[in-house]
């Protein structure tokens, strides 16, 4: 899984939370590192110095961060921070905010000669303008000359127009929105409502509703109960009741969260008293491990083997209080629903009553007063009454001792029924806490083994004498993981039978891109004859090497061409074969011929063309241990040797989420040491070699 490099609307939100607790702090000074992150250095009269960072690059975060997070001072400062600081040094933060529920951090800072705004925008390609009392832009790190705002100095600044606040937005409004789409629950609360993909299936989670229901089958108590989770996300984010988490995977750190999330549960996860602290430390450890720290066994220094040690054993603590905590929830839901058939009769009189009150025009509020009144009557079941929430359409009581919230609608049977079904979710998410408990002990009987290795002189590499052909890695119980990173992995990938290196672009962006930065004059360029492809490149040498003119082998040549194919719309059209050119880089141009169009991401192409005719689209993908761990996917006959187990794919009816978890799946019966398998080959990074459109298996 990629780490998270941008916070969300919903992360901006809890962070606006407690940064408000700066306000009235004074500012010292402003420093710009390179030309997208911004530092205040403040001073607060009861928590000391405070340092402000806020980074609108590719990283996008804005947090106070702890004194030993910040690097030391840039040389000279530039004009943006020495005009901030004559703009705002001495002054007083006055107050912080979200503009709607955009990444828009305003901040307002207060002096007695003038007052100051400054605007973090915290998406797209990312910018900082500082305006006067007037909302005149006084200077920005970068401009923006669109249709719908400007962003210049001496131009009057325009916030990007407004979206939908599902934060806000009422019952009516919300269902009306939601209707009028024409996809599933969970893509409509992403794009509609403007709550991204991970939030907006914590909300279905939240509301228990089944987040791939189809809006045409949605109904009101769907929508109610969506609407009633956003209501009590809205409460927790302004009123601070956070729980906040950075997540990791293969020990990376991959997520920082406000709150538990259903959507990451299985993965490891470290606590923090403050979201801002979280974030703080996420984005720190994130920059050290983009900047190779990782690993220090590979250098002459000792690696810090303790303190990841120590780290792990309070993963694990983490992780065993969570699975005790799974118990007992469990079987506090199940003796709920146990205590409902036990005192059947008196429960179902308390929800006949109110559901006929309801039925004869009486208001909640007027049932809540003749309960009210029974109760102070003695009657038995108003006394067994803590209240009703008409908003909700539920009836809380006390059942032997435990508080039990209940919806008037259902019955005693359903009510129990939902209880145990309660129980059923919280046992399995205390399954899937045992899975990822033993993955974070073996991680650290894996740091002992390395530890003792270490100080025993041994070779940490040493089972690389193996013969890797003799070694049956499926069936070992401890696989090895290595997996470097290369400058092409997030583009589409192989390696040829012979070795070369081709790649493809995921979209127009990365094919213009390629075309642009990569396409080196010995490259050969291929592309599928049908209209929507990736820009294929083979290239012949490596960025490291000189140019030269290489042979390459008409075998690589045609894998490259069932790759361009079988990426291509020939596979989302669901067609078996298709046919794919070769050209030299000189024949490829973005500059179009006069009376031509070349849109975003397209090419033009001169002279003759090396055409390959009806290529099978086939991938395979399957996972490789040496000489790296990792998912391998693109022609079989140059992937299938690279593997220690493959499946060969064609078009078909499977969608590549579907068909990626169903890989997942069969990767991990195959292999003994599943755990291996989490960390190398998860849904997600099989995902990212499947064709676009569906998929089935060859020997289906």
């Amino acid at each position: 899984m990629e780490p998270k490099r941008e916070l969300s609307s919903v992360d901006l939100a809890a962070l606006v939370t407690e940064l408000r607790r700066y306000v009235g702090a004074k500012v010292d000074k402003a420093y710009l590192y390179g030309d997208d992150l911004l530092r205040l250095r403040m001073r607060d009269y009861d928590r000391g110095r405070v340092e402000l960072l806020i980074e609108v690059g590719d990283v996008k975060r804005a947090h106070v961060a702890a004194p030993e997070h910040v690097a030391d001072a840039p040389g000279r400062p530039p004009n943006f921070a020495m005009m901030l600081r004559n703009r705002i040094g001495g002054g007083e933060l006055a107050s912080v905010e979200q503009y709607e529920f955009d990444r828009i951090l305003v901040l307002d800072f207060e002096r007695p000669d003038q007052d100051t705004r400054v605007v973090a925008e915290l998406f797209g390609e990312g910018n900082v303008a500082v305006l006067d009392e007037t909302d005149e832009v006084v200077g920005s790190l970068g401009t923006v000359r669109l249709k719908s705002r400007t962003v210049v100095p001496g131009a009057q600044y325009g916030f990007p127009a407004s979206r939908l606040n599902p934060l806000t937005v009422g019952f009516d409004a919300f269902r009306r929105r939601m209707a009028e789409s024409d996809t599933d629950l969970v893509r409509t609360l992403a794009t509609q409502l403007n709550l991204g993909g991970l939030y907006a299936e914590e909300v279905c989670s939240r509301a228990r509703v089944e987040k791939t229901r189809a809006i045409a089958e949605a109904t009101d108590d769907d929508y109610r109960a969506l609407h009633d989770a956003l209501g009590r996300l809205a409460e927790d984010l302004h009123g601070g009741a956070f729980d906040p988490r950075v997540y990791l995977e293969d020990d990376r750190v991959v997520d920082v969260t406000p709150f538990e999330l259903a959507e990451r549960e299985g993965l490891a996860f470290e606590t923090f008293d403050s979201f801002n602290a979280a974030v703080d430390s996420y984005f720190y450890r994130l920059e050290r491990e983009d900047g190779g720290d990782g690993d220090a066994a590979d250098g002459d220094d000792r690696p810090d083997f303790e303190e990841e040690i120590e780290r792990k054993k309070r993963i694990v603590d983490q992780q065993e209080g969570a699975i005790e905590g799974f118990e007992e929830q469990a079987e506090r839901e199940r003796a709920k629903a146990e205590s409902l058939y036990a005192n059947y009769d008196l429960v179902d009189e308390v929800l006949s009553t109110v559901r006929e009150a309801r039925e004869a025009g009486l208001s909640w509020d007027d049932i809540g007063e003749r309960l009210a009144d029974g109760a102070e009557r003695g009657i038995a079941a108003a006394e067994a009454v803590e209240g009703v929430d008409g908003e909700a359409g539920t009836v809380t009581m006390t059942v032997d001792g435990e508080s039990v919230t209940l919806s008037v609608d259902e019955g005693v049977e359903r009510n129990a029924d939902r209880l145990y079904r309660e129980a059923k979710r919280v046992a399995e998410k205390k399954e899937g806490a045992l899975e990822a408990i033993e993955d974070t002990r073996e991680e650290l009987a894996e740091l002992r083994r390395r530890r003792d290795e270490w100080e025993a002189g041994d070779d940490e590499d040493g089972e690389d004498d193996e013969e890797d052909e003799d070694v049956d890695w499926l069936a070992r119980s401890s696989v090895p993981v290595r997996t470097p990173e290369h400058w092409y992995e997030r583009f589409r990938w192989f390696h040829t039978s012979d070795d070369f290196l081709v790649v493809g672009g995921r979209n127009a962006d990365q094919n213009e891109e390629l075309v642009k930065k990569y396409v080196e004059g010995d490259d050969l360029f291929f592309h599928a004859q049908a209209h929507g492809g990736p820009v294929t490149i083979l290239k012949r040498t490596g960025p490291s090497e000189p140019s030269r003119d290489v042979e390459v082998p008409e075998r690589s040549r045609e894998e490259a061409a069932q790759f361009a194919v079988a990426y291509s719309s020939v596979w989302k059209d669901g067609r078996g074969a298709g046919d794919a050119y070769e050209v030299t880089p000189d024949q490829v141009s973005k500059t179009p011929e006069s009376g031509e169009y070349l849109e975003k991401g397209g090419f033009a192409v001169r002279g003759d063309r090396t055409y390959y005719r009806d290529v099978p689209a086939r991938v395979a993908v399957g996972v490789a241990v040496r000489p790296e761990a990792r998912v391998l996917g693109g022609p079989p006959s140059a992937v299938e040797p690279r593997t220690v187990t493959s499946v060969r794919l064609e078009p078909g009816r499977y969608v590549p989420n579907d068909m990626a978890t169903m890989l997942y799946r069969e990767f991990r019966e195959r292999f003994t040491d599943q755990s291996f398998v989490r960390k190398v080959a998860s849904a997600d990074r099989i995902q990212e070699f499947l064709p676009p459109g569906g998929s089935r298996r060859v020997d289906d």
